[in-house]
């Protein structure tokens, strides 16, 4: 009994026709195929009229939509299958008697490259294709049209036999009767059309790759501005912890030098012969008249000079320690002072920022160092993250004052002392 059916070897499906296996074969690259004399089932659902083709795929019908009946209607359309190419219907007879001698006699037949319109493929040729290909496009499109044969080449552009020429069964019929060729001014409306196609696919898949390049950019920028916010919060915790630091260790120096008043003081009372003090003797009231007294007198408020000068004393005072530490921080004091007045108009003289490391080692972590420059004009702007000297409130007489105790605390050595 003659085949009804090819099967595919590799994954077993059925086709009913030569074309529809060779359209598997060109999807799936499987080439192992054999007849059947298992017919292609034509099942179709009574209820919606979809075709089904196998059990299989009744089943799934029955599983999506719940339809059950299905009319078996596989005989009506089985046939013995052709494994020729297909032929036009006028010389069917004809080629069927040629391949039945060809196959009786068991001879090797010839292969020849296949006869395609050649109006086509000079049109293809002048659009820039390469004679196999065109014939290879013409010959897989069945010589349907020139925007057939120019789809087909665009659909297995990256065949690796592309440009090799086919090659068919000397016996196979001719192409199809030449069809009325395309104007110059078609060709180029089709070369146009299909270059407009091309840029526009590639301007697609273009702005698809931007869309994706700004993504990666936006989140790496977040994840920066995340990481920038996260150190600065550490910054400023370790400068609080710092000044924390510095005046537990400055009230700890106080009382040491308190305990060192009040030795100093019983050591001279014994020596002096007079008794040693006693603390929870009651104090003189004569301090408390003499508050009383001065306190009928008007209070001079202090100068900005001498406010200055109690900056740089305490300074001096809390870092008595290390006295280069005080120098290099009177030095910076009055090389800020004396860019602002020699450049008031520079704002980069002007604005300091506090989280600077150097700043905060010269002048940010010592007492006294940000007070001395607030009152040269100095202001804490932006959440406390920079001092700012506004071009309108630039004193240079202040400033000038500020250069002048600057001088006098650098080259006095018993500055602060007392």
């Amino acid at each position: 009994m003659s085949g009804v059916s090819l099967q595919c070897g590799d994954c077993g499906t059925l086709f009913k026709s030569v074309a529809e296996a060779q359209e598997h074969a060109e999807v799936t690259s499987h080439a192992n195929f054999s007849e059947s004399t298992e017919a292609v089932l034509n099942l179709v659902c009574t209820a919606c009229g979809k075709p089904c083709r196998s059990k299989t795929e009744s089943d799934l019908h029955t599983k999506r939509t719940g339809h059950t009946e299905f009319t078996d209607k596989t005989a009506e359309g089985v046939k013995p299958i052709s494994l020729e190419v297909p032929k036009a219907k006028a010389d069917d007879d004809e080629d069927m008697a040629a391949v039945g001698d060809d196959s009786g006699t068991g001879q090797h037949e010839e292969m020849v490259v296949p006869e395609v319109d050649q109006n086509l493929l000079s049109e293809l040729e002048t659009m820039g294709f390469s004679k196999a290909r065109a014939i290879r496009a013409l010959h897989f499109s069945g010589n349907a049209s020139l925007e057939a044969a120019v789809n087909w080449v665009v659909e297995h552009e990256s065949d690796p036999d592309i440009d090799e020429t086919p090659m068919v069964p000397a016996s196979a019929k001719k192409g199809e009767a030449p069809r009325a060729s395309l104007t110059p001014e078609e060709i180029k409306m089709k070369q146009l059309e299909l270059r407009e196609r091309a840029r526009k696919k590639k301007e697609a898949e273009e702005r698809q790759r931007e869309r994706e390049r700004e993504k990666e950019r936006i989140r790496i920028g977040k994840e920066l501005l995340e990481a920038k916010r996260i150190e600065e919060d550490n910054e400023r915790k370790r400068i609080i912890a710092l000044r924390k630091a510095e005046k537990a260790e400055e009230q700890r120096a106080r009382e040491k030098i308190r305990q060192k008043l009040e030795e100093d003081k019983a050591e001279r009372r014994r020596k002096l012969g007079l008794p040693a003090e006693d603390p929870a003797s009651p104090k003189p009231s004569a301090p408390v008249v003499e508050e009383k007294k001065s306190s009928f007198l008007p209070v001079r408020p202090a100068t900005k000079a001498e406010r200055m000068r109690e900056c740089l004393r305490t300074l001096k005072q809390t870092h008595k320690d290390d006295e280069a530490k005080v120098k290099t921080a009177f030095n910076t004091l009055l090389t800020y002072a004396k860019n602002v007045a020699t450049n008031p108009n520079e704002e980069k003289f002007r604005k300091i920022r506090l989280s600077n490391a150097a700043f905060q080692d010269r002048i940010g972590k010592l007492q006294g160092g940000i007070e001395f420059l607030e009152h040269c004009g100095f202001e804490k702007i932006e959440g406390g993250e920079f001092l700012y000297l506004p071009r309108e409130k630039v004193d240079i007489a202040v400033l000038n004052t500020a250069g002048t105790e600057l001088n006098n605390a650098i080259k006095n050595p018993f500055f602060g002392v007392l």
